[in-house]
C-alpha cells in the first residue's frame, strides 16, 4: 500500500532548529545494547528517492524473514519534501517519509537498516540514529561511501573489516561483504552494537555488495515514485 506524507506538526523549518534538535535527540542515542541476533526474525529496510523537478520524496520499508530473506510485507509513502537539502541534514528531508511508511507496514519491522549513516556522522547523529530514537527501534546504517571519514582498505576476502575513522574515533567499521569488492560503511544507529551490525550486513548480502534490505527498498520507492507521478 502507499500512504500520503505530511510533514509533521513542529518539523524544524531551519539549520539552526534542526541542528538543535539532533543536539536533544543524540543524548538518547543507545549504544549497550547488542540488538537482536543476525539470522532471526524480522529485518526491515527503508529507502527514499526524489523527483526534484517536483519536489517530492517516495519512501518505502521492506520486512524481510531475517532467516530466509523472502519478504514478508511491504509498503510506501509519498509526499512533499519536509526540509531543503543540507549536508549533514539529510535526514529531516527523509525521515517523515520513512516513518510513514513504517507505519504503514502490517506487522512490526525488526531491526531496520538504512541506507546511510549512525554515528558516521558529523554530529554523531545520522538517519539512523535519528530514526532509531524516533522509534525505539534498533537500527544500523550501511552507506555506500565513507562520507567524510577515513579507513584502510580492509583484505580482499568476504567479511574482512576496518575502522572508519574520524581522527582516532571509530564511528564505523568499512565492512566487505563480496571478496575483492569495494566495502561498504557500517555504523551503529541505536540499540545494536558495531560487531553485530556488522554481523547483520554479512547475512544480508549473500550474493551482492548491498544488503538485500536495501536493495529490495531502493527498487520500490523508485516504482512508486513512478507510479505516483508518471503521465
Amino acid at each position: 500500500m502507499t500512504t500520503t506524507v505530511r510533514t509533521p506538526e513542529g518539523w524544524p523549518a531551519t539549520e539552526e532548529q534542526a541542528r538543535a534538535v539532533q543536539d536533544r535527540l543524540r543524548e538518547r542515542v543507545i549504544l549497550d545494547e547488542p540488538g537482536p541476533p543476525p539470522g532471526t526474525g524480522r529485518v526491515t529496510g527503508v529507502d527514499v528517492a526524489y523527483d526534484d523537478e517536483r519536489d517530492v520524496v517516495a519512501a518505502a520499508a521492506v520486512v524481510l524473514d531475517a532467516s530466509s530473506l523472502d519478504v514478508v510485507a511491504e509498503a510506501t509513502a509519498v509526499g512533499p519534501v519536509s526540509f531543503p537539502y543540507v549536508p549533514g541534514l539529510l535526514a529531516f528531508r527523509e525521515i517523515p517519509a520513512v516513518l510513514a511508511a513504517l507505519d504503514a507496514l502490517s506487522c512490526p519491522p525488526g531491526l531496520v537498516v538504512c541506507d546511510g549513516y549512525g554515528l558516521a556522522h558529523p554530529r554523531r547523529f545520522g538517519l539512523a540514529s535519528h530514526l532509531g530514537v524516533l522509534t525505539g527501534l534498533p537500527t544500523i546504517g550501511v552507506a555506500k561511501n565513507p562520507f567524510t571519514f577515513t579507513y584502510d582498505d580492509p583484505d580482499a576476502r568476504r567479511g574482512s573489516t576496518s575502522a572508519l575513522l574520524a581522527g582516532a574515533e571509530e564511528v564505523g567499521r568499512a565492512l566487505r561483504t563480496r571478496h575483492g569488492v569495494k566495502p561498504v560503511f557500517v555504523s551503529v544507529g541505536h540499540r545494536v552494537t558495531l560487531s553485530n551490525a556488522c554481523a547483520h550486513t554479512l547475512a544480508l548480502t549473500p550474493e551482492y555488495r548491498l544488503p538485500e534490505t536495501t536493495r529490495r527498498a531502493d527498487a520500490l520507492c523508485r516504482k512508486a515514485l513512478r507510479e505516483t507521478y508518471s503521465p
